[in-house]
């Protein structure tokens, strides 16, 4: 039943999911040239991304405008992720996203720096009413940046249905006739999987890279597929634009047998949170092990991503004797370049000389019920829906150390995690947290303790262990000497760190007041802008107050002189 339902919806995303978007109604955010470095739906690290990046000529400060009239209706400033970021509302129900800002417009930036000053936080979130913040098309709401998880300055645009919250990709808004796009998308390989136990490619019931060869064309020819069994096919794509050379993400990708489409997917609209599901699509084994990767046309066990569009044999193609098949992959960008794989299919009753190469243990995992194990003083528990196949997991505990497989296995869901241990003193507890152990390395996992309890929830597999930090932070490298005339400065710098369990909290005071500090990560800098002018003429007292994930304080007090300018 569940996979006949799953085929109902996949189908019927295919044929009733067609929506037509207004093209004239959004301008550019920016008044340069536009240059992606970041296309919808692109692969990203456990997420599909979820709007275009515009490259800002490598610079900060670009003047960023409303796409159309609207009204601010969502302000999140983080020290992650889009880092300062600015939604607008506008009355034709969409919602666009601007991102990695440094700065916001006057107005705006007032708004926001009353909201820090009052809740005593860099890190806030604002929710504006309808009439507060009003702009009209091609307003300055703000300035291009860096901010956030950003690896470059740059600025990321959404667009998203303001009443589901999915989000659309801006190219549908008539954003693809401002990106100029001739070139066809690459094809690095094409890898080939074997499904069950009687099935075989080539002779190896291994996953096998397929040679190709471009023809004169420029679609591409594989090297003859001889197989017996149910297989299924992955490629590894990109996707270059005119006078660029960053490899971006594709836009659609079709598999055709014999002419027929049987399965796809197009990066058109998702939900966020089915992007978690770009872990299910990729072979996320081999992106482990080297890095690339691999876009699966094919589903053994089926998940629900929006994005695919499938026959009832989920990609899966069932090779038998006296039938020949003919194999089509096209890979398209936004602009309807194409690339197109043809694979010839042939029937062979071959016997496989690589046999599968699978690790068994003690504990086979079925991924849609639920599972706990416990050892000695650790338990762990995975509910159904937490991996994507079923497979044999690795559970032991050795010198109180778990070890929980290996992170070659996607995870969807929380695995809860409890070591119990009464042997720890009070004091020690406070101080004690659930690691990832990596070598030598420990990594912080936000932990819960209930007496002699500790617990923590985690996407990650691996070695996990009690551990200890009683190390306060380290507060370093001002951006002035004690007792010095500072006068001409606009900033005030100082740097923070954290050798474990990572920073939680940090606050600074000048004569006694609380001051806005501005933290990077990337640069572990906090800063202070003279502006907000709190500093007193003559003699300033400053305090630093930074506390780690376990309590785990440290102050830094000094003084300098300033003249108001």
């Amino acid at each position: 039943m569940m996979r006949n339902s799953l085929l109902f919806f996949l189908f019927s995303m295919s044929v009733f999911g067609q929506t037509e978007y207004p093209k004239d109604y959004f301008r550019s955010p920016l008044d340069i040239p536009l240059f992606l470095s970041g296309t919808f739906g692109e692969l990203r690290g456990n997420h599909f991304h979820a709007g275009l990046d515009f490259k800002t000529q490598q610079k900060e400060g670009l003047n960023v405008y409303a796409s159309a009239d609207g009204y601010v209706s969502r302000i999140k400033i983080s020290t992650w992720g889009y880092g300062k970021a600015i939604y607008v509302t506008h009355p034709n129900g969409f919602t666009t996203v601007y991102g990695h800002l440094s700065k916001a417009s006057p107005v705006i930036e007032a708004y926001i720096k009353k909201n820090q000053y009052a809740q005593k936080a860099f890190e806030v979130e604002m929710n504006p009413k309808e009439g507060e913040l009003v702009f009209k098309k091609g307003d300055i709401i703000a300035f291009s940046g860096n901010s956030g998880g950003s690896g470059g300055p740059h600025l990321h645009f959404e667009v998203r249905d303001s009443k589901t919250e999915k989000t659309i990709n801006p190219m549908l808004f008539g954003f693809d006739k401002m990106v100029s796009d001739t070139k066809s998308p690459i094809i690095n390989n094409l890898v080939v999987y074997p499904i069950g136990d009687s099935s075989s490619v080539n002779q190896t019931q291994r996953p096998l890279e397929v040679s190709l060869t471009q023809q004169k064309d420029g679609s591409y020819i594989s090297e003859k597929i001889t197989a017996n069994g149910k297989i299924g096919f992955g490629v590894n794509t990109y996707d270059l634009f005119d006078k660029s050379y960053n490899k971006n993400g594709v836009f659609q990708v079709r598999a055709l047998c014999n002419g027929k489409p049987f399965f796809g997917y197009k990066f058109d609209t998702f939900a966020f949170d089915e992007s978690r599901y770009i872990n299910a699509l990729i072979d996320f084994t081999r992106y482990k092990r080297t890095g690339q990767r691999v876009q699966r046309l094919f589903m053994t066990e089926p998940y629900l991503l929006s994005l695919i569009t499938s026959n009832n044999t989920y990609g899966m193609i069932e090779v038998k004797p006296n039938l020949y098949q003919n194999l089509q992959i096209e890979v398209s960008d936004f602009h309807q370049n194409k690339s197109v794989i043809n694979i010839p299919i042939q029937y062979s009753n071959l016997p496989a000389t690589i046999l599968r190469d699978e690790k068994r243990s003690d504990y086979f995992l079925k991924a849609r019920k639920d599972h706990s194990y416990a050892k000695d003083n650790v338990t762990v528990f995975i509910p159904a829906g937490t991996f994507y196949d079923d497979f044999y997991i690795d559970f032991d505990v050795k010198d109180s150390v778990l070890f929980l497989h290996n992170e070659s296995i996607p995870v969807h869901n929380n695995i809860t995690i409890t070591f119990d241990d009464a042997t720890l003193s009070e004091a020690d507890r406070e101080k004690t947290f659930i690691a990832s152990r990596e070598g030598k390395r420990l990594g912080y996992n936000k932990t819960y303790r209930k007496g002699t309890v500790f617990t923590t929830y985690t996407k990650d597999l691996g070695a996990f262990i009690l551990a200890k930090d009683t190390i306060a932070p380290r507060i370093s490298n001002p951006n002035f000497v004690e007792g010095k005339w500072i006068s001409s400065q606009k900033k005030l710098e100082i740097y923070i760190s954290d050798n474990l369990s990572g920073i939680a909290e940090y606050n600074g005071y000048l004569n006694g007041k609380w001051i806005l500090f501005e933290y990077d990560y990337k640069t572990k800098k906090l800063s202070y802008d003279f502006a907000d002018d709190i500093a007193d003429n003559g003699r300033n007292d400053l305090k630093v107050v930074v506390t780690d994930n376990l309590g785990n304080s440290a102050t830094f007090e000094s003084h300098f002189f300033r003249n108001k300018q």
